[in-house]
């Protein structure tokens, strides 16, 4: 039969699925009291089974409400399937599929506007988490803060009221606003994104949406939120590829049509600060790790894990390679992971994870055949990314005179692919390509990018910007030598 034949996903098609794939808890039983913003794969492969098992092994009715700041088409998707998806973690011994029912509900931030606003005021709704990607917080590079001249975000602080939205930290204040002014009960605000001190940068950035408004209130908003709405800083980590016309045939092996599926690893983590101003679900009981500070975990999954894999994609991009897989197959890929990990080593928290045990670990996950990472996926943002993930440490390993040959190199593949046209999905595509318009010779160029990045610092260091540049002829000849 083929898939287009099969009953839609639902709640009415549970019954007929084999025990072991159905949802963990009943999703009838379940009612929102989480509020996320983003309908990424990633979200719905992470928090939402956390928050599943959560409910399930508390007896509370811990539910989401997914709202998506683009995409209405996925959310009519997803509402005709009662919110419903299937999971497939993808493991070296073969594929294991089963349904998903933590989220209950499903907005376009846009259309349902109303619906949003009504729920970030609810009392029952003590927790907002995000996965929006790092763009989606319009940061100043230079700053840090909210970047107001922006014009996503200088629209909708000159929109009236009740006026359009278009970015969430506009539509995120404007919420916390309102439910600070109606006195509903404190409410913790968690980003699951991939960026170092997150819940510090989506504090800053909320705060400065709210401080640049026009709201004759926003002195005693901001007041009663110091006492009522925390951000707390989280690590998650599990690699969800995109995913492909293959996966969609997970679905129709439990007999249904998914028209959402998502893939991941075996491996998940989610650690998270543990300041939060209310009630939460008991993440903890599937595993989530509570600590005082996530710094430790955030420096070395940032360093090491998304480091790596921000290496291995541009690397391997150079190359002619397409996924992950194909990079650690290649002569030099296992090579790249262990002697970045290395060179970065010094610059992470005593306190934090073995680097060489974190290290090999991360070299039997990228490995696993059963995954299809696509280079191109991970690759993408890289003027935001690799800030995070690369510049710190560079920064830090010269300062002390140690030698960065392994992040030269990485580096050098990274401004090897800003010439391509593959830089038009970055966000800083234009500056980017001005650079090789306008520089003499290739260590200009290393220096001009650098600068687009916000390193000036970076840019002034002459041997650098040479080291970088010398790297480039191999890799435009295909070749990666470390």
């Amino acid at each position: 039969m083929s898939a287009d034949a099969l009953p839609r996903l639902d709640r009415t098609a549970l019954d007929r699925l084999a025990p072991e794939t159905r949802p963990a808890v009943d999703p009838a039983a379940l009612r929102t009291r989480v509020v996320h913003f983003g309908l990424g794969a990633f979200h719905r492969a992470h928090q939402a089974v956390y928050t599943e098992y959560a409910a399930a092994r508390s007896g509370e009715p811990w539910g989401i409400t997914v709202v998506a700041p683009r995409s209405a088409g996925t959310v009519r998707e997803l509402r005709k399937q009662d919110c419903l998806y299937s999971l497939t973690e993808r493991r070296p011994d073969g594929l294991r599929t089963r349904v998903i029912g933590s989220v209950v509900d499903a907005l376009a931030m846009g259309p349902d506007a109303g619906a949003v606003d009504a729920l970030l005021t609810d009392r029952e709704v003590t927790v907002v988490s995000l996965t929006v990607t790092e763009k989606g917080y319009h940061r100043s590079p230079s700053t840090g803060g909210l970047d107001t001249a922006a014009g996503p975000v200088a629209a909708d602080l000159a929109a009236a009221p009740d006026g359009p939205l278009t970015t969430v930290v506009g539509r995120l204040a404007t919420g916390l606003a309102a439910r600070m002014r109606a006195g509903a009960p404190p409410v913790s605000v968690v980003s699951c994104d991939n960026m170092a001190d997150n819940g510090a940068a989506l504090s800053r950035v909320v705060h400065d949406y709210i401080r640049a408004s026009a709201w004759p209130d926003r002195g005693r908003i901001l007041d009663r939120m110091a006492e009522a709405v925390s951000f707390p800083a989280t690590v998650v980590d599990r690699i969800v590829p995109a995913t492909s016309e293959a996966d969609r045939a997970a679905g129709a092996a439990l007999g249904v049509r998914d028209a959402l599926p998502v893939t991941g690893e075996p491996y998940r983590q989610w650690v998270l600060e543990d300041s939060f101003a209310a009630p939460r679900p008991s993440w903890e009981l599937d595993g989530a790790l509570f600590v005082p500070d996530v710094a430790p975990y955030q420096l070395t999954k940032l360093r090491l894990l998304n480091g790596s894999h921000s290496a291995l994609a541009y690397l391997g991009t150079a190359a002619g390679l397409t996924t992950i897989a194909e990079a650690m197959a290649a002569d030099w890929g296992e090579r790249v992971v262990r002697a970045l990990c290395a060179e970065v080593a010094p610059t992470l928290p005593a306190d934090g994870p073995d680097p060489v045990a974190y290290a090999e670990d991360l070299i039997v996950r990228f490995r696993n055949p059963a995954m299809h990472h696509l280079l191109r996926q991970i690759g993408c943002d890289g003027s935001l990314k690799i800030t995070e993930r690369w510049l710190p440490a560079l920064r830090d390993l010269r300062a002390r005179g140690t030698r960065t040959p392994v992040l030269e190199l990485a580096l050098a593949a990274w401004v090897h692919g800003t010439r391509r046209t593959a830089a038009s999905a970055d966000p800083a595509a234009e500056a980017l390509s001005a650079c090789w318009r306008a520089a003499v010779c290739p260590a200009g160029t290393v220096r001009a990018l650098l600068r687009v990045l916000g390193a000036a610092d970076l840019a002034d260091d002459d041997a650098l910007a040479t080291a970088v540049a010398d790297r480039l002829p191999a890799l435009r000849a295909g070749r990666v030598e470390i």
